[in-house]
């Protein structure tokens, strides 16, 4: 029998699926599982020491560098554990990560690797807890696994009233969080799953997913985001499963991420999601520039965009566009046009304040460096942000930029008209324009929105 301590740094602000998923697996293979989410818990010196393995999830870009400090001082503390990083940014960090004393690496589909890696631990005179089980090259030619997922054990999880709700209006719904498939069919250029993804995903059963939201709406959820990076890569196996929900689970809403190709594609689904409860959908328009929208290989256009904002709001489905408005190719002016589109388009209500100042990121192994013009702007890697770092041809677009950081920043769950007036006049202040009057936009009903607007 092993001890293993399972570790999340970031999640944006969710129960972490990512510790009950692979927590299922170890205990019912008879190991001795603790789950810490340091977001909600500090990791005590006595669960590092007694800990055999240390796996730390890695999902997302900000839960890796903040893992960075947790696994310096596992090892401080217990230099005799075997240390795992594992997750998508697992992979794209493995060379820093390694670096730093992680013995082993494991990509996204890791729950399966998890029981094998502590198995072999577990065995007598095992030489692992001193040599890497793998290298990086080992990982990245590794076959994605598919495997029959198992329903995630949250016990030892804080509750889930303890983390990001739904606001609706002044009502506050405690929000569970789960997964129908993994990976993406799609290849943006832009996107972190790709490197590792390459275009596959991969289905949970509909009975698996179904069981973990019953267990989740037991534990007190009313609403469910379902984390799949584009729901519709499998849109049967999609609406089957909001169908199940709506029938299993009257009155429980959920929300969705679905490109806008996608949207555009499957637009007789869209009545199917209104009707079993559908809050709203994120979607990532990223630009309304068509050049930009080509170089990250988006598959959609500003035109198409626009057509699913009409669709959606002849149904009262509410979208949650999400951009990326500093790329190297961002101009002033035409943040600005971001800005009246938005504005003319009706979605400043349905704009979370942070988007207004995402910028590009470039991790390791992005398809973006394939452009000559981004590795022209890149002036090196940064072994502690884990980015690609770049600079603007425009000196202004980086002051644009780090403007809009200060301003939004300081105040992520700002009333959005308002702080979409504030950034429509510093856009203009920094282009030396006088600053144009708008009608402010009277939501006629509160657009439902998570109160943890941070997006990677």
């Amino acid at each position: 029998m092993t001890r293993v301590l399972l570790i999340s740094t970031y999640d944006l602000g969710r129960q972490p699926f990512g510790l009950a998923s692979p927590a299922a697996w170890l205990r019912e293979a008879g190991h001795v599982v603790d789950c810490v989410d340091t977001t909600r818990t500090r990791v005590s010196d006595e669960s590092i020491r007694a800990a055999n393995l240390v796996a730390v999830f890695l999902p997302m870009h900000t839960a890796t560098r903040l893992a960075l400090p947790v696994i310096d001082r596992v090892l401080e503390v217990n230099p005799d554990a075997h240390v795992c990083a594992y997750g998508l940014y697992a992979l794209l960090s493995a060379a820093v990560l390694r670096e730093r004393g992680v013995r082993t690496i494991l990509g996204p589909e890791f729950e399966e690797e998890l029981v094998r890696l502590t198995q072999e631990i577990s065995q007598p005179k095992q030489e692992v807890a001193r040599t890497p089980l793998n290298t990086e090259a080992t990982v990245r030619a590794a076959p994605l696994p598919h495997l029959a997922f198992k329903q995630p054990d949250r016990s030892g999880l804080p509750p889930l009233a303890r983390y990001a709700s739904l606001q609706v209006g002044d009502r506050r719904k405690v929000v569970g969080y789960t997964e129908g498939s993994r990976g993406c069919k799609h290849r943006c250029r832009h996107c972190p799953i790709v490197p590792v993804y390459d275009g596959r995903f991969r289905a949970v059963s509909l009975d698996v997913v179904m069981d973990d939201i019953a267990a989740q709406v037991q534990a007190g959820a009313q609403h469910i985001t379902f984390g799949d990076p584009d729901f519709f890569n499998g849109p049967r196996h999609a609406i089957a499963i909001v169908e199940a929900l709506a029938r299993q689970h009257p009155g429980v809403s959920y929300d969705v991420t679905i490109k806008v190709e996608h949207l555009r594609r499957h637009r007789d689904l869209l009545p199917r999601l209104r009707a079993t409860g559908c809050a709203f959908v994120t979607t990532a328009v990223e630009s309304f520039d068509e050049g930009v929208l080509a170089r990250l290989e988006k598959g959609h256009t500003p035109a198409d965009f626009e057509a699913v904002v009409r669709d959606c709001a002849a149904i009262g489905l509410t979208l949650s566009p999400t951009f990326v408005a500093f790329t190297p190719w961002t101009t002033i002016d035409g943040y600005r046009s971001m800005l009246n589109t938005i504005d003319r388009l009706g979605l400043v209500p349905a704009v979370a304040p942070i988007q207004y100042a995402i910028r590009l990121l470039i991790p390791e192994g992005s398809r973006m460096l394939e452009l000559a013009d981004v590795r022209a702007r890149v002036s090196h890697f940064d072994r502690e942000s884990l980015v690609h770092v770049w600079r603007h041809a425009d000196p202004r677009v980086d002051a644009l930029h780090r403007a809009m950081e200060a301003l939004v920043g300081a105040r992520l769950n700002a009333p959005r008209e308002e702080m979409f007036a504030r950034v429509w006049t510093q856009a203009h202040e920094a282009a030396d324009l006088p600053i144009p009057r708008r009608e402010p936009m009277l939501s006629r009903a509160s657009v439902p929105y998570l109160n943890e607007p941070w997006y990677c």
